[in-house]
């Protein structure tokens, strides 16, 4: 939320969030079953999003380019805590 505040408790793992939704999407990597296997190495994951951001280990690619600076990141957690350095 804009207000910051994180209500949306992970029983499982205490983790909050902003949004039902957010924590709905979070309580799937406590799930058993993890039905995205990569072909290439084998790891499994409960997330498509999560496999997809595996895939560019494999592939080499990168998609996410900071335009101050012109350096590219295969996914986007790692884009956006490099846009931090930028402020």
């Amino acid at each position: 939320s804009h207000t910051g505040e994180r209500p949306f408790l992970c029983a499982e793992c205490g983790k909050s969030f902003g949004r039902s939704s957010s924590l709905a999407c979070h309580q799937r990597i406590h799930a058993p079953r993890k039905p995205y296997a990569c072909g290439t190495c084998g790891k499994s994951f409960t997330q498509l999003s999560s496999f997809q951001s595996h895939q560019r280990v494999h592939t080499g690619e990168r998609p996410y380019l900071c335009p101050q600076c012109g350096r590219m990141f295969s996914d986007p957690s790692s884009y956006r805590r490099h846009q931090r350095a930028h402020q």
